[in-house]
C-alpha cells in the first residue's frame, strides 16, 4: 500500500506492517531512497507516475459526475417518457420533425388569403423566428435547476410558477394539444384514407366504407402502433413520419404549381363587409399561423429520453437535432404557404391546400394524387404516436403513483386502447373540430409555444433587471398573452361568421 506524506507524496509501505502511531518520531523523518524517488519532479513523467495520474483523473471525473447526479424518482424508469434514456441528436431530429410538420401546414395558404402576400409572409417569418427562440429556451431550461431534469412541460411550468399555478396554466393547453391533435389526426387521416381509396379504386365494384368506418380503420392502425412501450421505441416511426411529412408537403405545392391556375383566380385579400369582421378575420389568420408551429409541448419530453452528464449535457444533442429539424420545417412551410396561395389565391378552400388541389385540379394524374394521400395517412399515423405518448405517460404515472409498481402489460394496453378509441369517439361526435384551427392556435399553441417559455426564463434564470434579455422576454411574454386573447376572439368570430354547421355524429 501507499502511505501519505505531509507534502502530498506517497511512499510504499508493506501491507503486513502498520504505520507507526508516533508520526512525528525521528525514525519517521529519516529519508529513504524510495521517498526521494517519488518526491522527484521527474516521477510525474515516468511510468511510475502514470497509474497515479490516471487514478486521479478518473477520480476527478467521478466527482464531477457525482456533482451532476440528479435526484431521480424511481417511477421515472417505469414511465413511457423516461423509461429509455438512449436518445441522441438523430432521435431529436426525427421526433421534432414528426411533431412539427403535419396537417396544420396545409392550412397556411388559407391564412394568406386574409393577410395577403406582404403581411402573410412577414407574419410567417416572425412566427418562425419567435418559436425558434422559445424552443432554445425550453432546451436550456431542461436542466436549469441543479439536481433536476424537467422531462415534461407541466413539470417545468410548476418549477417556474409554483405547483398549483404552474399546473393550472399548463395542463389545459398541453392536454388540448395532445388530445386535440390526436382527434384531429383521426379526422384528417381517416378522411384522407377515404380519398386514397376513391383515387385508387375509382372503378371498383361494390360500395365503399362510410366515413365513420374509414375513421375506424385509421384508428385501428393507430391503436396497433400505440402498443410500442416508450418514446425512444417509436424513433423509427418518427423517422417514417418525418419523411412522409416532407414528401407530401413538397408534393402538394409542386403539383399545385405544375398545373395551370384555375380561371378567374384573384389575390385580393378576403375582407368582410364591416371593420370588426375584417379585424377578427386577420386575427384568425394569425391564429392559423400560430397553430402551425406546434410541437413545443413535446420538446422537454424528447430531451428527457437522452442521457445527460456534466461534460455531455442532453441539451447539446437536443439542440443539434432541433436545428436540423427546423431548417427542414422552414423548407416545407414557406414554399407550401407561398406556392399554395399563388396556385389558388382567394379560391383556396377553408379546409386547406390538399382538398383545394383535389377539387380545383382534377387533371392531376391519379397516381400522384394517390401517393400524396398515402403519405398524408402515414404521417398522420406516425404523428398520432408522438402526440399520444404524453397522455399514455399521464395514465401510467397515475397508476404507478397509486400502486408503487410498474404498469402491468394488460393495464398498459387497456390505457392506450381507451385513449385511442376515445379520440375516435370525439372525432365522430365532433367532426367539425378541424375547423377550429384559429381558435386552437389562440388557446393552446400561443401560450405553450410563444408565451410561457419567456416567463419561465425570467422566473428560473432571473436575468438582471433592465438587461436586454430581461426586456426581450418580458416583451415577448406580454405580446404572447395579448395574441392569445385576440387570436381566440378571432377564432370564435370566424366560427360564428362562417355559420359553422355543428353536425354532431355526422362526419
Amino acid at each position: 500500500m501507499l502511505t501519505p506524506q505531509g507534502n502530498g507524496t506517497y511512499t510504499p509501505t508493506p501491507s503486513s506492517t502498520r504505520p507507526p502511531s508516533n508520526l512525528g518520531s525521528p525514525a519517521r523523518q529519516q529519508p529513504n531512497p524510495s521517498s526521494r524517488l517519488l518526491r522527484s519532479p521527474k516521477v510525474l513523467f515516468s511510468p511510475i507516475g502514470t497509474p497515479m495520474r490516471k487514478a486521479l483523473t478518473n477520480m476527478r471525473a467521478y466527482l464531477e459526475d457525482i456533482g451532476h447526479i440528479t435526484k431521480l424518482n424511481p417511477q421515472e424508469a417505469w414511465l413511457p417518457i423516461t423509461a429509455s434514456r438512449n436518445g441522441n441528436a438523430y432521435y431529436s431530429a426525427f421526433h421534432n420533425l414528426n411533431a412539427s410538420i403535419g396537417f396544420q401546414a396545409l392550412l397556411l395558404p388559407v391564412a394568406l388569403t386574409f393577410l395577403g402576400w406582404t403581411w402573410g409572409v412577414l407574419a410567417l417569418v416572425a412566427a418562425f423566428i419567435w418559436q425558434l427562440y422559445t424552443l432554445w429556451i425550453l432546451i436550456q431550461l431542461h436542466e436549469a435547476v441543479p439536481g433536476k431534469r424537467h422531462s415534461r412541460y407541466v413539470e417545468l411550468a410548476q418549477e417556474a410558477f409554483g405547483p398549483k399555478l404552474g399546473a393550472w396554466l399548463a395542463i389545459f393547453p398541453v392536454v388540448n394539444l395532445s388530445g386535440g391533435t390526436a382527434t384531429g389526426l383521426i379526422i384528417i387521416g381517416g378522411g384522407t384514407l377515404e380519398l386514397f381509396y376513391r383515387t385508387v379504386c375509382r372503378d371498383c365494384h361494390g360500395g365503399s366504407l362510410t366515413t365513420v368506418e374509414w375513421y375506424l380503420v385509421f384508428t385501428i392502425l393507430c391503436a396497433i402502433l400505440a402498443q410500442l412501450p416508450n418514446l425512444n421505441s417509436i424513433a423509427g416511426v418518427s423517422l417514417v413520419g418525418a419523411v412522409m411529412a416532407v414528401a407530401y408537403t413538397t408534393l402538394v405545392w409542386t403539383l399545385s404549381i405544375s398545373r395551370p391556375r384555375p380561371p378567374g383566380i384573384t389575390y385580393d385579400i378576403v375582407k368582410p363587409d364591416h371593420t370588426a369582421g375584417n379585424i377578427f378575420s386577420v386575427l384568425n389568420a394569425l391564429g392559423i399561423i400560430a397553430f402551425a408551429f406546434r410541437g413545443h409541448n413535446l420538446v422537454l419530453e424528447i430531451q428527457g429520453t437522452m442521457p445527460s452528464s456534466l461534460k455531455h449535457p442532453a441539451k447539446s444533442p437536443m439542440w443539434r437535432g432541433a436545428k436540423v429539424a427546423f431548417a427542414i420545417v422552414a423548407a416545407c412551410y414557406f414554399p407550401i404557404a407561398i406556392a399554395g396561395y399563388w396556385a389558388y389565391g382567394r379560391m383556396m378552400l377553408p379546409s386547406g391546400i390538399l382538398f383545394s388541389m383535389y377539387a380545383l385540379h382534377p387533371d392531376i394524374p391519379s397516381p400522384w394524387m394517390a401517393i400524396t394521400f398515402l403519405f398524408v395517412v402515414l404521417n398522420s399515423i406516425s404523428s398520432f404516436q408522438i402526440y399520444s405518448m404524453p397522455m399514455f405517460d399521464a395514465f401510467e404515472q397515475s397508476f404507478t403513483a397509486r400502486k408503487n409498481k410498474p404498469t402491468p402489460l394488460l393495464a398498459r394496453v387497456a390505457f392506450r386502447l381507451f385513449f385511442t378509441f376515445f379520440a375516435f369517439f370525439v372525432g365522430v361526435a365532433l367532426p367539425f373540430i378541424s375547423s377550429f384551427a384559429g381558435l386552437l392556435g389562440g388557446l393552446t399553441s400561443v401560450p405553450v409555444t410563444f408565451c410561457y417559455p419567456c416567463f419561465m426564463w425570467l422566473k428560473i434564470k432571473k436575468p438582471p433587471r433592465f438587461s436586454f434579455t430581461w426586456y426581450l422576454n418580458w416583451t415577448l411574454g406580454i405580446l404572447g398573452i395579448v395574441f392569445s386573447i385576440t387570436f381566440t376572439a378571432g377564432g370564435i368570430w370566424s366560427i360564428v361568421d362562417s355559420g359553422l354547421t355543428l353536425n354532431f355524429f355526422n362526419p
